[in-house]
Order: C-alpha cells, then structure tokens, then sequence
C-alpha cells in the first residue's frame, strides 16, 4: 500500500511539480523560523529548513503519513540572499548576479514516524549582465517581490540566465529526480510508477 503524501508548503510552484511527478498529496503549510544560525553554511541552512518544516507537520500525523519539506536559497559568494524587500534591496541583489554565477541550493527533506532523510541538491546559475534599468522595470512586474534571491527563473527572469548547470527544477523549488527517488525509498509512489 502507499503511503499518504504531505506537502509541508504552500509555494504554488512546488505543488506544480510534485503534481507534473504524477503524486496525489495534500498540502499543509509549516510556520517555522527561518533565520539563518550563526557559522550556518547554505547547505547546513536549507536542510535545516526542509527538515524542520517536514518534521512540524509529521507530528500532526499518523505513522503512515510521509511529509515531504522543502527549501530554496540563492548564494552568491557564500552569501545566502533572502526576499527583496524594496526596489533597493533588488537592485543591490541582482546587481551582484549581474553578469556573474551564483548557486541555487534547495533541500528536500522526507519525514515518515521516527524516519527522515534529507538531500540537498546544488545547481550553478549564470547571469547575463544586467543594467538598472531592467532590474527596475523587472521589480514593478511584482515578480521578484516573493522570491530568494529577487527573481524567479520560471518567469520573466528566464531571459535573465545564460546557462544552468544541474537541476532546473530544483531552481524553482523542488529537484524532480531526487523527489521521486526520495520518496519511492520511503513507499510512496506516483500514479507513473503504480501498478
């Protein structure tokens, strides 16, 4: 028998994918504190992310029940770069992307009773370099309001990368093969892989 998947998140764009993967999942999403720790690496920082989203919702369910938790950070020089919080605070962002590569590290983190795994998947991404006037005409399109880093590469920003080596979709918040692996080792399977 499968097992009920859960989705720790409320992001429409993780949804999208685990539904293109083929699972049928709820979603319920984890408030936890996102603050980075002190001497905390990127990779340190999203595993501990996904992983404690995954685990808030776990302990509201049955043993049967898998959660899978995810989170996303933009690094550039080992910097991890938040959400913009003013036109400003874009402009410094994606000035520093511009032209440059930078790394999109996303966790996954799968949590089912007392058992639990988490994979952090590391893509490089290249920019082309870009002059202030479209990154201010890219903030008021509203699409880098809400995203790591100010720009959301599934959207108007895709004209902004050059090349990305590794995963696409864990650029936009869940690494597709690791999520099927992950969760076929934990007993839940697409309506792809179902008898």
């Amino acid at each position: 028998m499968s097992s009920t998947l859960v989705l720790a998140s409320q992001s429409p764009r993780r949804k999208e994918l685990l539904q293109q993967l083929g699972y049928s999942f709820s979603c319920l999403p984890a408030d936890i504190d996102e603050s980075v720790l002190p001497q905390e690496n990127p990779e340190q920082y999203v595993a501990r992310l996904a992983l404690a989203k995954a685990n808030v919702i776990a302990s509201q369910q049955n043993e049967n029940v898998v959660v899978l938790g995810s989170d996303t950070s933009v690094v550039f020089n080992h910097h991890i770069l938040g959400k913009p919080d003013s036109l400003k605070h874009c402009i410094e962002m994606l000035s520093m992307l511009s032209g440059k590569s930078h790394q999109v590290v996303t966790a996954i983190a799968a949590v089912k009773g007392e058992k639990s795994q988490v994979i952090v998947v590391t893509t490089y991404v290249d920019f082309k370099v870009l002059t202030e006037t479209e990154i201010t005409r890219y903030w008021q399109t509203g699409e880098p309001q809400d995203k790591a880093g100010a720009y959301g590469i599934q959207g108007i920003a895709g004209q902004f990368v050059k090349q990305i080596r590794g995963s696409y979709s864990a650029v936009v918040g869940l690494p597709l093969y690791e999520t099927a692996q992950l969760l076929a080792e934990f007993g839940v399977h697409s309506s792809m892989t179902q008898d």
